[in-house]
């Protein structure tokens, strides 16, 4: 049984349909990416598959139950207000010392309890938000262009971790992303949105569809390879969190 199926749904807000006629569907312990350009709907489906808009035509079903860990594009925390990583960790359900050093220690930030979470670097703030997600011990962990401000090498370290935590845990992944240079290699399916489904199947099949090349030219030949190098963690600390790198 799938964990989340959507069949024909489509999507509008008052003007042309920003969804047409999408299927989906994403069962226990797969990876899928949805890849598209900006406007292409990426962000519009997810929040359809997690229940937060309707669609104006076609069903979604879940799971009964089914647990879902979010990690977000983006948040913002404002720079006055205390916040440290412990606080916002038991943000809304109280956590234990012992399980906030636990998860901390799985995402690679041991130790960083007491600290604010606004003097983080943007590395180390999503693997907090990560850590978050993780709490919720999820059947699914959904990721929304999580690696945004993050430069190649910490992009990989980031999708690496993600790919030990699936492999650990056996929870499926959906991840949503702007093109294949944030797909993770071990990826099962790839589904290329442009307010449609454009194409689907293996990140190597879709990375050589005429649709996705009509979409995003031929740039992108090396992308699948990016999380296959060896990159230190250490990388992803270079770029305070709220500040872009380079891409």
């Amino acid at each position: 049984m799938s964990l989340i199926a959507a069949s024909g749904v489509s999507v509008g807000f008052g003007g042309p349909p920003v969804l047409r006629d999408v299927d989906f569907r994403i069962d226990p312990g797969e990876i899928v990416t949805i890849v598209g350009p900006n406007g292409s709907g990426k962000s519009v489906l997810l929040r359809v598959l997690l229940g937060i808009v309707q669609p104006r035509r076609g069903r979604v079903m879940r799971k009964a139950g089914l647990r879902i860990g979010y990690v977000p594009q983006r948040l913002h925390i404002d720079a006055a207000l205390p916040m440290s990583v412990a606080r916002f960790l038991s943000l809304p359900r109280r956590q234990t010392a012992h399980r906030i050093a636990e998860v901390l220690t799985r995402v690679g930030v041991p130790g960083s309890e007491a600290k604010q979470m606004t003097v983080l670097s943007g590395g180390q703030f999503q693997r907090v938000l990560l850590a978050r997600a993780l709490l919720a011990d999820p059947e699914i962990l959904v990721l929304d262009e999580p690696t945004q401000g993050l430069d190649q090498p910490g992009v990989a370290a980031f999708y690496r971790l993600i790919e030990d935590v699936r492999a650990e845990l056996g929870c499926a992944v959906l991840s949503v992303s702007h093109d294949l240079h944030v797909v993770m290699s071990a990826s099962d399916r790839v589904i290329c949105l442009n307010g449609h489904v454009c194409c689907e199947g293996t990140p190597k099949v879709v990375s050589n569809a005429p649709e996705y090349r009509a979409l995003f030219g031929y740039g992108t030949g090396g992308a699948l390879a990016l999380y296959r190098h060896d990159h230190d963690h250490s990388h992803d600390h270079d770029h305070p969190h709220g500040q872009e790198a380079g891409r």
